[in-house]
């Protein structure tokens, strides 16, 4: 069996010698030759240089000593909407494109921990999009059937590490875009409070929700990368600096509540295969702890439903209209269409819903007194390619209904697989907590993960458990 890319795997067959960063950056190649033409690239760093770049991590190693890269010689991309210099940022729009001066902070955080930057990846275009179809560059092949979408807007990053081509990816995430997908491909999708990690060097959508989000084959190997890249940024207004007694990471809790929606609330738009999928997930966390706690799930799903309308989507037009030029011609059909709604929105709406959602959070309050965790389906199903070219826009509000409301509440996020479908398509369930509650979502979230007793990702990998 072809090496695992999981962090353990990779960084025990670094100490015994059996793998080098040399040899796992010619496995990379490897895999992405024999994937060919899966739309999961947009940009590659060359052979050569990948070559090389192993090679003076090597050195680098041997002059520094490998400790002190807790990421050493693991292979990652990155999301095409953040900057890398020596690649062009597309943000999936030829016309867009340009070449960044410097790495964004997060992508020079990994480096310098010995992470081997692959490539950059395909994308929802301006990460407009739950889907992963929207792209000039082609929909990313979902490695569990290639006719069912990969999610997005985060779609290249996911599939490329549930294929194997890398061990971890960073994605964004403005309404889901880092949990979709990693629900459609059987991996890890943390999304942190906003402003733990700087944004940047990225191309925004919504600035005041977006979030760089990582993708892993686990939860530790996620935890570790975000431990990498958190830190605040004097240059990002949006950057905050985690409160004291914010303990990374956390031991798990012996005794946790954990919310549910009521029964009437729980949506899985006719998928029955999902909604047992969730009800084991919910048992799992009461066998580890867990008090499941009833909750009024309306307020969040009325946040959820601001997010293409009103505020943020002018805000979403202003953010495209800054990067292009206005040049709205350059874009794709269905993301103009989706955009150019933003423009008739006055500021007297804009502040109706601004002050809309702070009522909202209010009414959420007290349901967080009664519960530590929210335990939600990442989405209620998982759609064809062709049903979502027939309803672009329908379809893809359905799969933002349990994701939607987390960056507009100031919420941190924590998509896990939960198990497949009889046809093979895995589902995933999403643990969410009040802001710089991210060290508890990745306890609870590892061991449920492992409780699941799934295998990682796609590629041939060791089982969870």
């Amino acid at each position: 069996m072809s090496l695992s890319f999981d962090f353990p795997s990779l960084h025990r067959a670094f100490l015994e010698r059996s793998a080098s960063p040399a040899s796992v950056a010619e496995d990379v190649l490897a895999r992405i030759a024999t994937a060919g033409d899966d739309a999961v690239w947009v940009s590659r760093v060359p052979d050569d240089a990948l070559r090389q770049a192993a090679e003076a991590l090597e050195r680098r190693a041997a002059a520094e000593g490998q400790d002190r890269m807790p990421l050493y010689g693991l292979p990652f991309a990155i999301k095409d909407n953040i900057d890398v210099a020596g690649l062009p940022t597309t943000c999936a729009c030829p016309g867009f494109a340009y070449a960044p001066a410097r790495s964004a902070p997060c992508v020079e955080r990994l480096i310098a921990a010995g992470a081997l930057l692959v490539g950059k990846t395909n994308l929802d275009q301006f990460a407009t999009g739950l889907v992963g179809t929207r792209s000039p560059y082609g929909v990313p092949r979902n490695p569990f059937d290639p006719a069912y979408i990969p999610g997005g807007s985060s779609s290249g990053s996911a599939v490329a590490v549930s294929s194997g081509l890398v061990a971890f990816a960073l994605g964004t995430d403005t309404a889901g875009s880092g949990r979709v997908p990693a629900s459609f491909n059987n991996v890890v999708g943390l999304k942190p409070t906003r402003g733990l990690v700087s944004a940047s060097g990225m191309v925004p959508a919504c600035r005041t929700l977006d979030c760089v989000s990582v993708f892993a084959l686990n939860v530790p190997d996620a935890a570790a990368v975000l431990d990498v890249i958190r830190g605040p940024d004097p240059e990002d207004a949006y950057s905050r600096v985690a409160p004291s007694g914010f303990a990374w990471p956390a031991p798990m809790p012996a005794r946790f509540r954990f919310g549910v929606p009521r029964p009437e609330q729980r949506e899985f738009f006719g998928d029955s295969e999902n909604a047992g999928l969730y009800e084991a997930a919910i048992h799992r966390l009461a066998a580890l702890g867990g008090t499941a706690v009833t909750i009024d799930l309306a307020p969040f799903i009325e946040t959820a439903a601001l997010v293409y309308r009103g505020a943020w989507l002018a805000e979403r037009l202003a953010a495209i209209d800054d990067a292009t030029g206005g040049r709205r011609e350059m874009l794709l059909p269905v993301t103009r269409r989706i955009i150019e709604g933003g423009a008739a929105i006055s500021g007297a709406h804009a502040f109706r819903d601004w002050h809309r959602r702070a009522d909202l959070k209010r009414r959420t309050r007290p349901v967080w007194d009664a519960m530590d965790l929210l335990v939600v389906p990442t989405t209620g199903t998982i759609y064809r390619i062709g049903e979502i070219e027939a309803d672009p826009i329908g379809l893809n509000l359905r799969l933002g209904h349990y994701t939607n409301f987390v960056n507009l509440l100031d919420l941190a996020a924590l998509a896990v697989p939960a198990g497949f479908r009889t046809n093979g398509l895995p589902a995933g369930v999403t643990l969410v907590a009040p802001a710089f509650h991210d060290p508890l979502l990745a306890a609870v979230g590892t061991q449920l993960h492992e409780a699941a007793g799934l295998a990682l990702g796609h590629y041939p990998a060791p089982r969870n458990d």
